[in-house]
């Protein structure tokens, strides 16, 4: 029933968007307004409430429960762990706005800062490291905590609505559980296939920047086929060949690009924008969680921010479930410093990089970038790296970069949609996988032609809100198991105790 009824509603989408796609933007950004204004206070609440709670279980009394059995050893070394999150949960991004954002906020920049400006260009690093720091790791360490905890230690099976049992009992397998699943795959859906179409997109104009090949539809389509075979073929190859040996490449790929570019940048300033910008993020974060403006009605924070915790509450599925998947014997403990510190510091690094580049050839040689951006920000990262030395070079491994990232989130999430449409599987069929990437692909294919792609990602963040209050109850329902475990095994522990006791004292009386 689950992957009929997903089908059949993404199936309405996609015929709408390819029918009339200027009436499904015209809904979806309607819908995507009235949360984000009836809902702001909501979404910044909630974020910065999960990233107060997963801090917590780490340093808590549960922080050393393992995500399996007390025996379980990590499945997958530190290494390829940390690459197979990373390049799952948003390495393709950071890629595509490394240079564009802080760029962005530069010209644009939020609370009242002048354009263009001194604080403008602090604001716009700090608002970075903000938006792909701690708290979308947060949002994504929710879910996967809770989905490996009750996939492995309590041994349901993996899916969404198993780990809300505590709560409201067998319905996880009735109807309830059943909404609860088609939710999870219609959020994934929508975001994979459109980023398989915008990703197109850039791969496409880094062609164009690099190697002059026009940036055409029929162009797309030759590229959207071939990676479609790539990571079909490595869909089929197994979670520990194809997507544990890609991650380590991209993961080996990313670090060349940001060596090179630290080394051939300026390098003092990169070092000096990490510096101030880590400081200014530590000291504003609570500030920033909550930022809203009610007084000016301003629409940077409804931009921005809330657009962002949208995103990232939609993806939390797919992405959590992944890294549910390959995390499979740590401790929570491990688990949450993991997933939610050491990728954080990874995208400060990125961002000091990649923008602080973008925004010393904007303000200290003259450069405009912040042109090139606002035309066509597919190309703001090519850009920025052709003005340093061996550019030519350091682009077309940034393309290179791309490629392998999107093989590899497509391969991840054609695993997870798997996964989801066979009862929570930790080894979905190859039949069942392929389909999926056959979809993913057909559909991103239908919107690229109808122009209906930017409809289906609007369509995707709205159900965010929905998730956003599952996510909420998720944290509910773990606390709850947890206390009751660790209940149990005090009982246990002080049973146990008592036994060894009257043991003893049984044994002295029998000596005396």
């Amino acid at each position: 029933m689950v992957f009929i009824v997903s089908i059949l509603i993404i199936a309405a989408f996609v015929l709408w968007g390819m029918m009339n796609p200027e009436g499904l933007v015209k809904q979806a950004d309607q819908f995507l307004a009235f949360t984000t204004s009836n809902f702001g206070w909501f979404y910044l609440f909630v974020t910065f409430g999960f990233l107060i709670f997963v801090v917590y279980l780490a340093f808590s009394k549960y922080g050393q429960i393992r995500l399996g059995h007390d025996e379980d050893e990590p499945e997958f070394s530190d290494l390829s762990w940390f690459a197979m999150l990373f390049s799952a949960g948003m390495g393709i991004g950071l890629v595509f706005w490394g240079v564009a954002e802080p760029l962005s906020h530069y010209t644009t920049p939020p609370q009242g800062a002048e354009s263009q400006s001194v604080e403008s260009a602090r604001l716009a690093m700090q608002y970075a490291f903000f938006h792909w720091g701690l708290h979308p790791w947060a949002i994504y360490s929710v879910v996967g905590v809770t989905l490996a905890y009750f996939q492995f230690r309590k041994k349901r099976s993996g899916l969404i609505s198993q780990t809300l049992f505590p709560l409201i009992g067998e319905r996880v397998n009735g109807t309830l559980g059943k909404l609860i699943d088609i939710l999870a795959i219609i959020a994934t859906s929508f975001g994979v296939a459109t980023s398989l179409g915008l990703g197109t997109l850039q791969i496409n104009g880094g062609f164009q920047f690099i190697l002059g090949i026009s940036n055409h539809v029929s162009v797309q389509i030759v590229i959207l086929i071939v990676l479609t075979l790539l990571y079909l073929l490595s869909a089929t190859t197994g979670l520990d060949k194809g997507i544990k040996l890609l991650s380590n490449a991209n993961l080996i790929l990313a670090l060349g690009l940001l060596v090179c570019t630290f080394i051939l940048g300026p390098t003092s300033f990169l070092l000096d924008t990490f510096t101030l910008t880590v400081g200014g993020y530590l000291q504003n974060l609570i500030q920033m969680s909550l930022r809203l403006t009610p007084f000016t009605q301003g629409t940077w924070v409804s931009n921005w921010t809330l657009f962002y915790w949208a995103w990232w509450i939609a993806w939390a599925p797919f992405v959590g479930m992944f890294i549910a998947r390959v995390s499979k014997g740590r401790t929570i403990k491990e688990f949450v410093l993991g997933v939610l510190f050491i990728p954080s510091l990874f995208s400060f690094v990125w961002f000091s990089v990649f923008g602080g580049t973008g925004l010393h050839e904007q303000i200290m040689e003259g450069i405009q970038l912040s042109e090139a951006v606002s035309k066509d920000m597919t190309a703001a990262l090519f850009t920025a790296l052709s003005h340093l030395p061996f550019g030519k070079m350091l682009a077309m491994l940034s393309l290179l970069l791309i490629i392998t990232f999107f093989v590899t989130s497509a391969d991840s999430a054609t695993y997870v949609l798997g996964m989801f449409s066979s009862n929570g599987s930790l080894d979905p069929s190859r039949k069942i996988k392929i389909t999926w990437g056959l979809t993913q692909s057909a559909i991103a294919l239908v919107l690229l032609l109808s122009q209906g792609l930017n409809a289906l990602q609007t369509a995707s963040i709205v159900t965010a809100l929905p998730f956003s209050i599952i996510m909420a109850l998720m944290c509910v329902s773990l606390m709850r198991s947890l206390r009751e475990e660790l209940r149990k095994s005090k009982k246990r522990e002080l049973e146990f105790r008592r036994a060894v006791e009257r043991l003893v004292t049984k044994e002295a009386q029998q000596t005396e």
